[in-house]
């Protein structure tokens, strides 16, 4: 791209930042925040990201890092943040407190006390999910150690008041052997690092953050009642001592609370870290059934039902703000799909985060720029289509084809448009090459759009990486001129 559309595209989004800068959507419901990742080959670029939480009225959000220039557009705002170490750090934390000490200093003091606006840090999940039974107790023994040092160090810099330390743990910490909330208890496994994680949650006054998915009770048994993962009322209800349940959720977040209080913190305070539906990669999973799983659990939300045990008003985040095409997909293909809003910011169905029950799609991401309106497909001069499955193996084992399965957005395709499906993400994934786009000559650009019915075939965004080194590019032009005008005038 020449310098001089650098100059151009740069300065339309200063002038979409500076206008939408400030702005502020109807306030969601209390309480309620959403997770952003950034596992995906193109991201949005942060202040879009900042700006379209504003325009919605999102007041919270939670992070999977403490990545810089996320924190940096996040400053001079009101939206109160979490921040996350990832688990590959926990043995380097629970073994030093000069590194823990170094991190606290470099990712939360830096940024509460910028003078050039502060961020609203309060809380940072030391590790994600780290005793999922996935991971075989690999992190058991670092989890609660690094959460010390980190805390420690919070302490040592004056930050205790504000910031509490937290885990972010799934549902699979606790179980049931009869699936009643009341026979809940946390694994044997791993029951005394809980009980040494309980004590300072309690001690510091910080959450226990759970990540329920209604989805995956249904993903993971074909004899689960679909109506039991929604919370409109239309299945079966199961009887529990006093309780009753309609719903999977009240039962899961519930059987936490039986064991919380078999481990003797009955008041320990819950808040929701991971909860949402996909909407692409399982039969399960399309815009449908989350906008009815969303409708549903904002209504509870904004009402303040609760559950069963824990009435009242609820504490949680929804996952996710947007689609990650790098997310691993051995837990199965929804997850590169969890997204609300697209991969480029733009709203897959209507959601109304204030709870109130209106049929109205969010706000979209403002100033977002893409590539050139132009696709990758199989050449209509193939005829000989026995070649065409290993290329399409090929093309998928480099890009995200998670969409062409059974019950999916794009499973009406046939061979053909399978393959051209997937030689389009190859393309995309690597900013429309050409070489992108060869497939040993069975691949051709075209202009225009092959998408069909549900199945949109994507044109990428230009990366928040790629208009870093454009701004830079601008900055450079900018000076160049300044100094050819101190020069020469």
């Amino acid at each position: 791209m020449a310098p001089t559309e650098f100059f151009m595209w740069g300065l339309c989004l200063i002038l979409v930042f500076a206008h939408y800068q400030g702005a502020q959507g109807e306030e969601s419901i209390p309480g309620l925040g959403i997770n952003w990742g950034a596992l995906a080959s193109h991201t949005l670029n942060p202040n879009v990201v900042v700006n379209m939480l504003k325009d919605n009225g999102i007041k919270k959000v939670k992070l999977f890092d403490a990545d810089s220039w996320t924190l940096s557009a996040l400053s001079g705002t009101d939206i109160e943040v979490m921040v996350g170490i990832p688990n590959d750090q926990l043995s380097k934390f629970a073994g030093s407190s000069g590194d823990a000490e170094a991190w606290v200093r470099e990712n939360l003091t830096k940024h509460i006390h910028n003078h050039h606006g502060s961020v609203n840090i309060r809380h940072v999940s030391v590790g994600n999910e780290p005793f999922m039974k996935g991971y075989k107790g690999a992190y058991v023994k670092t989890t609660f150690p690094a959460m010390q040092n980190i805390q420690k160090a919070i302490d040592k810099a004056g930050l205790g008041d504000t910031v509490k330390v937290t885990t972010a743990l799934n549902a699979d910490v606790y179980e049931s052997a009869s699936d009643k909330p009341s026979d809940g208890d946390f694994r044997s496994d791993i029951y005394d690092a809980i009980k040494q994680i309980l004590s300072l949650l309690h001690e510091r006054n910080s959450p226990f953050l759970v990540n329920i998915y209604p989805f995956l009770s249904l993903y993971q048994n074909d004899n689960f009642p679909e109506e039991f993962a929604f919370f409109d009322g239309q299945g079966r209800t199961i009887q529990d001592k006093d309780a009753q349940y309609s719903n999977v959720y009240d039962a899961n977040l519930d059987t936490l609370v039986w064991s919380l209080r078999k481990a003797g913190y009955p008041d320990l305070r819950i808040v929701v870290g991971e909860i949402g539906w996909p909407t692409d990669g399982n039969k399960n999973a399309n815009n449908y059934n989350a906008k009815r799983f969303y409708q549903g659990l904002l209504k509870k939300m904004v009402h303040k039902k609760g559950t069963p045990l824990r009435p009242g008003a609820m504490e949680m985040y929804l996952f996710s703000l947007t689609d990650e095409n790098l997310k691993s997909i051995e837990p199965g293909n929804f997850e590169r799909h969890w997204g609300i809003f697209g991969y480029d910011g733009r709203p897959k169905f209507p959601i109304d985060f204030s709870g109130q029950g209106q049929d109205k799609w969010p706000v979209a991401a403002k100033g977002v720029v893409y590539q050139e309106r132009q696709w990758c497909v199989l050449s209509s001069d193939v005829k000989n289509l026995s070649l065409v499955p290993s290329a399409l193996d090929y093309a998928c084992a480099g890009a995200d084809c998670t969409s062409l399965g059974f019950g999916c957005s794009c499973d009406k395709l046939d061979l053909a448009g399978n393959a051209s499906f997937a030689f389009n993400q190859y393309f995309q994934t690597r900013d429309q090459s050409v070489e992108a786009c060869d497939f040993n000559g069975m691949g051709t650009i075209v202009k225009q759009d092959p998408s069909k019915g549900s199945c949109l075939f994507p044109i990428e965004i230009e990366s928040s990486g790629d208009m870093v080194r454009a701004m830079r590019a601008i900055g450079s032009i900018l000076i160049g001129l300044a100094l050819f005008f101190v020069t020469f005038t």
